[in-house]
């Protein structure tokens, strides 16, 4: 009988893992989600409701021999998955891929396709009713949301703050960093870095209303409607003990070169989830599920491990459908042109050949 493989979460890690075992084994991906959400483009969606739907790719073309039974997993050991429905599934092997969470703009709430296109449209509602924007955070998120708002709604104010004392510290070149400030100035951004609030807005976040705030440095800010742009946290509530005890102080899952769970032979983690030292992109998981596969392919088949190499410091920012700019170290800096011409689609065909959408 074959080999019984459950991928636990069906985001970019998991469709990738589950993919390439579904030849050489019973494969069930387990996911709460109606389909795949491509959540590297649910910013777009939120300023352009034409992008809602896109971004929402069926499960039903990823599998050939193996299923996808959308649950949730409530508890898991090193030999089996519960699930909220009561179904408990034995396991030879588990892939972990459950990702990060956390409000918008990290993630979108919502399981099923009407779910996720009613916060969307709810979203864009708010921003087109807004009068002024504050955003906290000046990381990949918020940097990418204020340029989708400024692209979207020309004139329409937007602060976003942060302590740090400038953008994307030590990580990347000078370069990147002056353009994308440039590219902000341009669109009318307000950069507030090096300081913070001194006190959160006394409204709820993405609800439009009238706000005051001061930074530390005496600056006000007046907007009515302001979004925390940092913060997701990596669930995992549902790992049985055995499991648990990999887990770190960051509440990431330490793994070995492998990409075995610390402590586990057949138990693996790819993604957000596990403590890799590199930053956490869909790439990057998708890299991860790769060689997790590749290695219980090499269990299953009696053949040499692979051991996995994290990627340097990469990363290609949106900044509106014509804007953006990004560096890797393969192939240097992108200007505006080049990341609009990369990301202008966000690599949707991509993402719906994997998902098996157009075949």
């Amino acid at each position: 009988m074959a080999a019984k493989v459950i991928v636990v979460g069906g985001g970019y890690g998991g469709i990738v893992a589950a993919r390439t075992l579904d030849d050489v084994a019973d494969v069930t991906l387990v996911d709460p989600r109606e389909t795949f959400l491509h959540h590297v483009a649910h910013l777009r969606a939120a300023a352009d409701p034409a992008w809602a739907e896109r971004i929402m790719i069926p499960y039903d073309g990823l599998l050939s021999r193996g299923r996808v039974v959308r649950d949730t997993a409530t508890v898991v050991r090193p030999d089996a998955v519960e699930l909220a429905s009561g179904e408990r599934l034995e396991a030879d092997y588990i892939v972990l891929a459950t990702g990060s969470t956390g409000p918008f703009p990290n993630r979108i709430a919502g399981t099923s396709r009407s779910e996720v296109t009613r916060h969307l449209h709810e979203l864009h509602s708010a921003l087109d009713q807004a009068s002024g924007v504050l955003l906290l955070g000046a990381g990949p998120i918020g940097l990418e949301f204020a340029g989708e708002i400024a692209a979207a709604w020309p004139g329409r104010p937007v602060t976003v703050v942060d302590p740090v004392p400038e953008l994307l510290v030590g990580r990347f070149p000078d370069r990147l960093r002056s353009d994308l400030a440039r590219q902000l100035d341009d669109l009318g951004v307000r950069m507030l870095l090096g300081t913070k609030l001194d006190t959160p807005p006394d409204t709820p976040a993405g609800t439009v209303r009238p706000f005051t705030v001061t930074t530390g440095d005496g600056t006000t800010i007046a907007a009515d409607l302001w979004f925390a742009c940092y913060g997701g946290t990596t669930p995992s509530a549902y790992l049985g003990p055995e499991l648990a005890a990999a887990r770190q102080p960051s509440g990431r899952l330490a793994v070995t070169e492998h990409l075995r769970v610390a402590g586990q032979e057949r138990v693996f983690a790819v993604g957000d989830l596990n403590d890799t030292p590199e930053l956490k992109t869909g790439r990057a998981a998708a890299r991860q599920a790769e060689v997790a596969a590749a290695n219980i392919r090499a269990l299953i088949e009696s053949g040499p491990l692979t051991t996995y190499e994290p990627f340097l410091d990469a990363m290609i920012f949106s900044l509106g459908p014509s804007g953006g700019a990004g560096y890797a170290p393969e192939f240097g800096f992108l200007d505006a042109e080049a990341t609009a011409q990369f990301k202008g689609d966000f690599l949707l065909g991509h993402f719906r050949a994997q998902l098996g959408a157009d075949s």
